[in-house]
């Protein structure tokens, strides 16, 4: 059993000084790709976080408007991760299924900080909005 741990930390340690070579544009095998599709949608959650912070800050005046946005928030979580869920189901027995939910979460990731940004950061007229507009990247 010790051994197994230790092949597994190995393992792992190995692969963490590995993935700081990869290069995504170049993602050759299936690690590689999953790891890719990892890095994209951890910088879509943390620029859709940043977005939802700015945008509950902007109305931290009126609770009624934190407060549906925390409930919208939350109802899309439960959308993602059910979308993606199905996704996944869809390509279960592939060895693409691992890329396929995250380019899943990815692309709603994206396309709620969009709404984020159109909804609460943004104003009528020619106003600069809070923020910039968003990327939303086609991952179709």
């Amino acid at each position: 059993m010790v051994k197994v741990i230790t092949f597994f930390i190995l393992s792992v340690c190995s692969f963490v000084s590995v993935a700081a070579s990869i290069d995504c544009n170049n993602a050759f095998n299936t690690l590689e790709k999953n790891y890719c599709a990892k890095v994209e949608f951890d910088k879509a959650e943390a620029e859709m976080q940043r977005y939802l912070d700015k945008s509950i800050a902007q109305y931290s005046a009126d609770t009624q408007v934190v407060e549906s946005i925390n409930i919208a928030q939350s109802a899309w979580q439960s959308y993602s991760k059910s979308q993606c869920d199905s996704v996944f189901t869809v390509w279960r027995d592939g060895s693409v299924r691992v890329v396929m939910i995250l380019s899943c979460r990815t692309k709603l990731t994206q396309q709620r900080t969009h709404e984020l940004w159109a909804q609460y950061l943004t104003y009528m007229g020619s106003s600069e909005s809070i923020l910039p507009e968003p990327n939303v990247v086609d991952l179709s």
